[in-house]
C-alpha cells in the first residue's frame, strides 16, 4: 500500500520535476552541509529521541528520505519525509515531495500528508533547517519539522 501511494505521488508530480537533471545549487557550502545523514524530528514525537533523514546525490539530483518514530509500547506516532531537493541556497532549501505525520492527539490520530513544494530554512544561530509551512493542514496546530546539521 505504501509503495502504491509513493508511486501515485511520483506519477502526479509535474513533468518538469520528473525531467529535472540536477538540483539547483546557489551555495556550494550549503549543498555539502545538506548531504549525508541528519537527525530529524517533529516536536510532538520527541525532543530526546530523534529519527534520521538522509540526503543523497543521485547524478546531481539531491534526494531526501527520513523517519522519526515514537518510542514506547503501543506508540504509533511518526513523521516521514520523502522527495527531491530542487534548490539549495545559503540558508534554505526547497523540497518537492511528501511529509507525513501521525500523532495520537492530532487529527484524531489519523495520518496527515503534506505534498508538493516546501521550504526548509535556517534562522538566526539555529543549527537546523525548519519546515516553513508549519501550520498542520489537518488540524489547528503548528508542527516543527526539523532537520539538524550533521555533527
Amino acid at each position: 500500500m505504501k509503495k502504491l501511494f509513493l508511486l501515485i505521488i511520483l506519477l502526479s508530480m509535474p513533468l518538469a520535476l520528473a525531467a529535472q537533471q540536477k538540483t539547483e545549487i546557489k551555495d556550494t557550502r550549503a549543498s555539502r552541509m545538506l548531504l549525508g545523514k541528519h537527525l530529524f524530528s517533529l516536536q510532538w514525537i520527541s525532543w530526546d529521541y530523534f529519527g534520521t533523514a538522509t540526503v543523497t546525490n543521485d547524478r546531481g539530483v539531491y534526494r531526501i528520505k527520513g523517519e522519526q518514530k515514537g518510542r514506547g509500547r503501543g506508540n504509533t506516532d511518526y513523521v516521514r519525509i520523502d522527495g527531491v531537493v530542487i534548490h539549495i541556497a545559503a540558508k534554505e532549501f526547497t523540497f518537492v515531495g511528501m511529509i507525513e505525520t501521525r500523532v495520537s492527539h492530532i487529527n484524531g490520530g489519523e495520518p496527515c500528508v503534506r505534498e508538493g513544494e516546501m521550504i526548509f530554512k535556517v534562522t538566526g544561530t539555529r543549527k537546523y533547517w525548519r519546515l516553513q509551512e508549519m501550520d498542520n493542514p489537518c488540524d489547528g496546530v503548528v508542527d516543527y519539522v526539523d532537520i539538524f546539521f550533521r555533527r
